[in-house]
């Protein structure tokens, strides 16, 4: 069988429970042969509490070292979601954004995505792993600097990598009912 990618979202992962469910569900996907890259966002709030905490200690923090400090979010839940693959009987490799092979431009903040190259993802998976990926995250391709890609940029993630590993599928995980016109826990009226 083929490539299966997912996204989990914060509140998917926002606790260790939380964490042992999205494992065992992934370790289900990879028990009926497919193959299985999972792209991860920051635990629960925890890009919102590294935003407070940046803004506490500086009213204006560089956009460098604000990307460098907000993609650590997304390493815990990467390293925390192998953790419990493993504790599962099954085998997972933990990649940043830029060991991924996610390449963007370098505005930092906002980055787009303009390549993938997913050797390292490859391999693992070649060599039966389960891939995790810190979602949100790249490499510039002109600076070398980490790069966010702002919100929603796990979900831009996952697709990348479903697009540049011609997966069959791509899963996306949401605590909303669907697409809408804004974020319905901000805009009530959103439809």
């Amino acid at each position: 069988m083929g490539i299966v990618v997912q996204k989990y979202g914060g509140s998917s992962l926002a606790d260790a429970d939380a964490i042992k469910r999205v494992a065992r569900r992934i370790v289900e996907v990879k028990k009926s042969g497919h193959d299985v890259v999972v792209a991860v966002s920051a635990m629960g709030d925890t890009t919102d509490d590294l935003l407070d905490l940046a803004n506490g200690v500086s009213p204006l923090p560089p956009a460098r070292e604000m990307d460098m400090l907000l993609t650590a979010g997304e390493r815990i839940s990467m390293a925390l979601v192998a953790m419990a693959i493993s504790d599962l009987g099954f085998t997972a490799r933990s990649f940043t954004g830029s060991q991924a092979g996610v390449i963007t431009d370098s505005v930092h903040g906002k980055a787009k995505i303009i390549d993938v190259t997913p050797g390292r993802i490859t391999q693992a998976i070649g060599e039966g792993h389960i891939v995790i990926v810190a979602g949100f995250q790249g490499v510039s391709a002109d600076t070398k600097e980490i790069t966010t890609l702002g919100r929603g940029g796990t979900d831009t993630t996952a697709v990348a990598l479903a697009a540049a590993l011609e997966a069959d599928e791509c899963e996306i995980y949401t605590d909303v009912d669907g697409v809408f016109t804004a974020d319905p826990r901000i805009l009530p009226s959103a439809r």
